[in-house]
C-alpha cells in the first residue's frame, strides 16, 4: 500500500489534511455504526453489511437496499437500486480524474474511493498538488472510518434501540454544507448551480426514492458557466 500511495500523495502530506478530515471520518464512523446496526436489528446477518460495506462502499445506496431487502423486495430489485443511486458518482469520478494517478491500480483503488465527501474536500483545495493529497487522505481515512463503524453497528445490533432517534443521519449533510460553504461564497456560477439543484432536489424529495433527488439536483448544472470571469473570457 505505501509504494501504491507514493505518486499520488507525494513525499509528504500537510497535517492540516489530516486534522480536516478527521471531522469526515468521524461522520462516516457514526453513520456507518448505524447502517450496520439497522442492518442486523432489521433481520439481516452480521456479514451483510459488513461485505456490502467492503465491496459496494456507497452509504445511501446501501441504506437503500438494505431497506429494500427488509421490507420483502428481493436482491436483484436492490442491487439495481443501489446502482441507480451510485450513478451520480460518474459525474463525481470525471471531477477529480486529475487526482487519481495514472496507474491502473491506483486508478481503480481511486474509483472506489470515489464518495460526494471526499470528491467535495478534494476540490476545496486550492491547487492541483493538495487536492491529490486531500483526496486519498481523506479517502483512504474515511473507508477505514465507514467499515470500522458498520462493523461495530452490526455486532452491536439491537442493543443500540432506534438509531434514527440520535439524529446520526443529520452528520454527513452538516460535513458536506461544511466543505462546499467556501466555493459557494467565491463562485458565483457555482452558487447558482448549486441553488438551482437545491431547489429540485427539494421539490421531488416527497414524491421519489431517497437518493434520488441528488441525481436530480445534477440538473442545476445547467446554469453553470465555468468561462463565466471578470475579463470576460468565453
Amino acid at each position: 500500500m505505501r509504494s501504491l500511495l507514493r505518486t499520488p500523495l507525494g513525499s509528504s502530506t500537510d497535517p492540516s489534511l489530516v486534522r480536516d478530515s478527521s471531522l469526515v471520518w468521524l461522520a462516516g464512523g457514526v453513520v456507518g455504526v448505524s447502517f450496520g446496526a439497522i442492518s442486523v436489528a432489521g433481520g439481516l446477518p452480521v456479514w451483510v453489511p459488513v461485505v456490502m460495506s467492503l465491496v459496494v462502499y456507497a452509504g445511501s445506496a446501501q441504506f437503500s437496499a438494505v431497506g429494500l431487502l427488509l421490507a420483502g423486495g428481493g436482491p436483484f430489485a436492490a442491487a439495481a437500486t443501489g446502482l441507480l443511486l451510485n450513478t451520480r458518482t460518474a459525474a463525481f469520478s470525471l471531477a477529480v480524474a486529475d487526482v487519481l494517478g495514472r496507474g491502473r491500480l491506483s486508478r481503480l483503488l481511486g474509483a472506489h474511493l470515489v464518495t460526494d465527501e471526499t470528491v467535495a474536500f478534494a476540490l476545496a483545495q486550492a491547487d492541483p498538488a493538495r487536492r491529490r493529497a486531500a483526496f486519498w487522505v481523506n479517502g483512504l481515512g474515511l473507508f477505514v472510518a465507514w467499515n470500522l463503524g458498520v462493523l461495530a453497528g452490526a455486532v452491536a445490533g439491537s442493543a443500540l434501540g432506534d438509531t434514527a432517534a440520535y439524529g446520526l443521519d443529520a452528520a454527513f449533510p452538516a460535513v458536506l454544507v461544511a466543505l462546499v460553504l467556501p466555493t459557494l461564497r467565491k463562485d458565483s456560477a457555482v452558487r447558482r448551480a448549486a441553488l438551482l439543484g437545491a431547489a429540485l432536489a427539494l421539490a421531488v424529495t416527497p414524491a421519489v426514492p431517497a437518493g434520488v433527488p441528488v441525481l436530480l439536483a445534477l440538473a442545476g448544472l445547467v446554469v453553470h458557466r465555468p468561462h463565466d470571469r471578470k475579463d470576460g473570457a468565453s
